[in-house]
């Protein structure tokens, strides 16, 4: 139950998610450089194929999310990668609501830029040390999960007392999705460490120089 639907949460939560979402968001674009672009869809395009893979948990069932990977791969553009993605989702499968968006991007985002600044100062800490990048980013998608998680319900705890039970719910049927992502981060990471290590190199900011070059 990452994709909270609309209402179910109060207006100061909404409010909230709105304006953390929007200026993450205008952050991550900023600092998108247009070469990263397709990098930044095929993130998206993975994220949204995620979230289509379930799994059943006692009476309830959970899906993966990977906004972990998506942190460690794009680091502050997995904001606009993963509003893509959960607009899309939303308008098609209904996951998530529209008035709610603010708030799920912020739940799922938030985590994912944490884990990627995370991951990217362990490799700075330990340059050349796979085996340890490796472990990062098995930690980064682990974390990426309990912190949506905790986001998840606290938004819900926050917004009235009648979903506490539905918040330590939510908490305790993501500890298995939290394995099985730190896993297939580790070992999404490791291979892409062996085949092009530059695509998890530090994203450089787009600036206006870049726009002057080749400029006559």
């Amino acid at each position: 139950m990452a994709h909270i639907p609309d209402g179910v949460l109060s207006m100061p939560v909404l409010a909230a998610g709105i304006a953390v979402s929007v200026a993450g968001c205008a952050y991550g674009l900023k600092r998108l450089h247009p070469d990263r672009i397709p990098q930044v869809g095929m993130l998206s395009a993975v994220f949204f194929v995620a979230s289509l893979v379930h799994f059943p948990v006692g009476p309830s069932s959970v899906h993966l999310i990977l906004n972990g990977l998506t942190g460690v791969a794009l680091g502050w553009a997995a904001f606009p990668a993963i509003l893509v993605a959960l607009l899309l989702q939303a308008v098609l499968f209904g996951f998530g609501g529209l008035v709610v968006l603010g708030v799920n991007i912020m739940n799922m985002a938030v985590p994912a830029v944490l884990c990627g600044l995370a991951f990217r100062r362990v490799r700075r800490a330990f340059p050349g040390d796979t085996r340890v990048a490796v472990a990062a980013a098995g930690a980064a998608g682990a974390g990426g999960v309990l912190l949506t998680g905790l986001a998840v319900a606290a938004s819900l705890a926050l917004s009235g007392r009648e979903f506490l039970t539905a918040a330590h719910l939510v908490v305790l049927t993501h500890l298995p999705v939290l394995v099985i992502e730190g896993a297939f981060t580790a070992a999404a990471v490791g291979l892409v460490l062996r085949v092009k290590p530059a695509v998890l190199d530090d994203p450089a900011p787009h600036s206006d120089e870049d726009e002057g070059e080749g400029a006559p």
